[in-house]
């Protein structure tokens, strides 16, 4: 018996609401083909990029994004300036930001640096500042918590990339498409 529930996989592209309304001339989710009556589970702001999970199952939908259930999601930042130890450190323990102190988190430098397809339009270049891809992964997600943090010690975000939600992976879907997954391609059981 085939599940009454959807589970999409997309990767939203720079720019893209993610909601199906566009809102002061952004594009929005109802311009690439998704399938009808699926939501958004969680958000990523306008200027993020990356996966995006949709899905009708909305008990799934609360479970996922309540905090006490901690899923990591996990981002791919492209931070200005070579980020100190000292930086790192104190991103990983969590900067305050506007009175709140977010939970610990992981973070290291991505080495190598990806290779990641430009974005359209592309990022601020300084030619005198060197940028680092760094990853961070929460388990919580409050509004542009990782801009937030990553300007609370001193490298502000250039370009930001959600690269997992629990289990799944983003891994080499193209920008603008979708996939469909399982459930169990999620969380675990």
């Amino acid at each position: 018996m085939q599940s009454k529930f959807r589970y999409i996989a997309f990767n939203k592209p720079y720019g893209v609401l993610s909601q199906f309304t566009s809102e002061g001339g952004h594009p929005a989710l109802d311009g690439f083909n998704l399938p009808k009556g699926i939501y958004a589970a969680g958000r990523l702001d306008r200027d993020s990029e990356g996966l995006l999970l949709l899905t009708n199952d909305g008990k799934f939908i609360k479970k996922l994004l309540d905090p006490s259930f901690a899923h990591p999601r996990s981002y791919w930042v492209q931070v200005e300036g070579s980020p100190s130890k000292e930086q790192l450190s104190a991103l990983a323990a969590g900067p305050e930001f506007k009175g709140y102190k977010p939970k610990p988190c992981k973070v290291r430098v991505l080495d190598p640096q990806p290779e990641v397809p430009d974005r359209i339009p592309p990022i601020r270049v300084r030619k005198n500042i060197p940028d680092t891809w760094i990853e961070i992964e929460l388990t919580e997600g409050k509004n542009r918590q990782v801009r937030r943090m990553t300007a609370a010690v001193g490298c502000p975000t250039l370009r930001l990339i959600r690269k997992s939600i629990g289990k799944l992976e983003l891994k080499k879907l193209p920008s603008g498409e979708w996939r469909e997954v399982s459930k169990g391609d999620i969380l675990p059981r």
